[in-house]
């Protein structure tokens, strides 16, 4: 069991409606029935006071939903560190755990694990929770806003190494498929190939061909969710054992699988910016797991 949590939220917007109508809609994963369960039973504070399911709420107030202990699904919790200085910390996160709170993770995730070490600790961005590697932490507060700006302005160069399916038709390619949400009956939207969707740039390529797959290296210059599967998916080479994106870029034809669901092989292995706060460009490198190695160098 974990220590439970707190979720905090700012009521928007004008629409006159009521504490349980408010989280109902605010928090859609439970029924109306259950918010108002919680509102009784006192694990609901509306400015810092118990309420009722039917006291008005408007714009400005704050709402704390105390949610008790629960039992999160087992994760590996070790990772490794890869470079600490004053400002930036990068550490290796192993597949099969989350980076960020969500899905029923809180305290099974690389930014708790982190913060037992590094309270103050910030992740920049996050990957998948199957994709393995390198994960960028600001450890100062003075880092956080220039490390987030690198992100924003393309500073960052990241490259990952992925098992694709299929032949590979060229060397080199890059993929431009825009990606954006798109309906998905199990959970509503999920990103994935979109003519609708923001810009999106990846750039492939080919290290080693096999018999049914291929080891390839992916230089990301946009950071869209779940990138290098969808786009390997769309330029016709799903990544091998991935359950949910298929050719085109999108989920399997009646599948119901979740964008956690393990199978495929991702690792972030590369990162370069230009530090912050000195002047030279911080390189790290994760070295891959053996799936991803080069066979004749195995």
């Amino acid at each position: 069991m974990n220590s439970g949590c707190e979720y905090r939220t700012v009521v928007q917007g004008s629409q006159s409606r009521t504490l349980g109508s408010f989280l109902s809609t605010h928090y859609a994963h439970s029924s109306a029935a259950e918010w108002e369960k919680r509102i009784r039973d006192g694990r609901v504070l509306l400015n810092g006071r118990p309420a009722t399911p039917g006291t008005p709420v408007a714009r400005g107030d704050r709402v704390i939903w105390r949610r008790p202990p629960w039992q999160e699904p087992a994760a590996p919790l070790e990772f490794g560190l890869l470079h600490t200085d004053r400002h930036l910390l990068a550490v290796e996160k192993p597949p099969g755990l989350p980076t960020l709170p969500g899905a029923g993770f809180l305290e099974h995730t690389l930014l708790h694990q982190v913060r037992l070490q590094e309270p103050d600790a910030v992740a920049v961005h996050r990957l998948g929770r199957w994709t393995s590697g390198i994960v960028l932490f600001a450890r100062s507060r003075e880092a956080r806003a220039p490390l987030a700006e690198s992100w924003r302005s393309g500073g960052v160069e990241k490259r990952y190494l992925a098992l694709a399916s299929g032949r590979a038709r060229s060397k080199e390619f890059d993929v431009l498929v825009p990606i954006g949400p798109v309906p998905y009956p199990p959970l509503g939207t999920l990103h994935a190939a979109s003519a609708e969707g923001k810009p999106a740039v990846s750039r492939v390529t080919v290290l080693e061909q096999h018999e049914q797959t291929f080891l390839a290296e992916v230089k990301i210059l946009t950071g869209r969710p779940h990138q290098i599967r969808i786009h390997l998916a769309a330029a016709g080479h799903p990544l091998a054992g991935d359950p949910l994106y298929g050719p085109g870029g999108t989920p399997y034809e009646g599948s119901d699988a979740r964008p956690g669901d393990p199978g495929y092989r991702l690792h972030a292995v590369g990162l370069s910016l230009e530090h912050p706060f000195e002047d030279r460009v911080l390189r790290v490198r994760s070295d891959p797991p053996r799936a991803l190695r080069r066979r004749s160098r195995s």
